[in-house]
């Protein structure tokens, strides 16, 4: 099927096949312990969120931490108020501790320096490495499977052979790679962001950031995560405590996109050496989604590279990513991704390479009765008077005798054409001849 509009529409809810499991919930935090962070290092954390924030009560400073007043950050500013780092300003009786006014003294200045030397980072408290490996693996998007429904109804706006439309399917069941290649402007990248609407339909937990041997590795991103609604968890904690550990967010499961800004740097840990903390990389950030590199072998970095370092996540499922320190971490790759590509698949990489993405799915030309069908229904959708007429006479005079191939892209930019002239001129939009020659003549360049 290729594209008829080369435009997605906003991804709305739909019902995706899963096997039954348990939702993955993060389990409310009780105590410091629960935490899975020293003692310490959290204190150095409360410290920072008041040497740039000023004067906070304690309900704040929880918030700022992401984590529960009572039994966690009102014992970490105890521990402060014993060392004489905080104080208390001001208090409302009978509003208890979590309204009391804190303000960092002197020393707890000095404390609050010495650690933003280590990192700069100061906002919600972090999970460990460990706790966050156990969700990925626990959320994995290998627990979703499409069906023939399914996907009917995902790319019910695109039109294309059935032969390309059952290999579709199986491709996403398989969790691993696609390599989507064909012609410029048959929709591969659509095709690529309609499978991602059945991703989008479903949820999962993220953290903020993510803590490994003291290093702080940050994770939500508000530009490639959708933030999706929080459910009722209450059921997990009848104390009327926090329903669950405020340091993950729900979001939709992610579909991140990049083309030719990709690099092989971009594929690790980042480390700013000013803030002293870590962003990680796309296939972390795309970890229980889809990744889609469109325009593959366009990078800066030779295919050939690029491939390589997909190698061990792809036959493994799992990452490895370098700390400044040297150390090496593990993190599960639970990313199906995407190659779209205009290239030849022989000018990129060769044979070995390509039997190691899964599955390699071919959007060729649309034929003539699939260019009428995309035809047909741009033309009803942005209102263009269609007729077979219009639409033999364009075949004829500007695809059959230059010799010019389909595309299906070419119906909605000829109608836009169609549109932009019958304004100029204040006439109906209808598939004249006149007005074809017009469009066409703009549009159609012989290279």
């Amino acid at each position: 099927m290729s594209d008829q509009s080369g435009t997605i529409p906003a991804a709305r809810p739909m019902q995706v096949a899963s096997p039954t499991s348990a939702q993955f919930i993060p389990p409310p935090i009780n105590k410091v312990e629960d935490t899975g962070l020293s003692p310490l290092w959290l204190q150095d954390l409360a410290l920072k969120i008041l040497y740039f924030q000023g004067y906070l009560t304690g309900l704040k400073i929880a918030e700022a931490m992401a984590l529960p007043f009572a039994g966690t950050v009102d014992q970490i500013l105890e521990g402060l108020k014993r060392d004489k780092m905080i104080e208390v300003r001001s208090s409302q009786m009978g509003l208890g501790e979590s309204a009391y006014l804190y303000a960092i003294t002197g020393a707890g200045i000095i404390r609050a320096r010495e650690a933003l030397d280590r990192c700069q980072y100061a906002g919600p408290a972090p999970v460990p490495l460990e706790a966050y490996n156990d969700s990925v693996r626990r959320q994995s998007r290998e627990r979703i499977h499409v069906n023939n429904r399914n996907m009917r109804q995902v790319l019910g706006d695109l039109t294309f052979g059935e032969n390309t439309f059952h290999k579709l399917g199986p491709a996403v069941n398989s969790g691993t790679s696609i390599f989507i290649y064909g012609a410029p402007g048959n929709g591969k990248t659509s095709v690529a962001r309609a499978i991602g609407k059945l991703i989008l339909a479903q949820t999962m937990y993220v953290p903020h950031a993510i803590f490994c041997d003291g290093q702080v590795i940050t994770l939500f991103d508000s530009v490639n995560h959708q933030l999706a609604p929080e459910e009722d968890t209450s059921s997990l904690n009848g104390r009327g405590g926090a329903r669950k550990d405020s340091r993950w967010i729900r979001i939709r499961r992610p579909f991140i996109v990049v083309g030719g800004e990709l690099t092989l740097s971009g594929l690790d840990l980042v480390f700013d050496d000013t803030l002293k903390y870590y962003e990680a990389p796309f296939q972390v950030k795309a970890n229980g989604g889809i990744l889609l590199i469109d325009d593959f072998g366009r990078q800066q970095v030779r295919p050939r590279d690029l491939l390589n370092r997909w190698i061990v996540p792809l036959e493994n499922r799992i990452d490895y990513l370098s700390l400044h320190t040297g150390r090496k971490i593990e993190i599960p790759f639970d990313v199906l991704v995407m190659f779209s590509t205009n290239l030849p698949p022989r000018d990129l990489v060769d044979e070995a390479f390509l039997r190691r993405l899964r599955h390699k799915i071919e959007i060729g030309d649309p034929s003539y009765e699939e260019y009428r069908e995309i035809f047909k229904k741009v033309a009803a959708a942005k209102d263009v008077r269609y007729t077979d007429e219009g639409l033999a006479y364009l075949l004829q005079e500007w695809y059959i005798k230059p010799e010019r191939k389909l595309r299906a892209s070419h119906p909605r930019d000829l109608c836009d054409q169609i549109l932009d002239i019958a304004r100029y001129l204040a006439v109906e939009p209808v598939m004249s001849k006149e007005l074809i020659d017009w469009a066409a003549e703009s549009y159609f360049v012989e290279l």
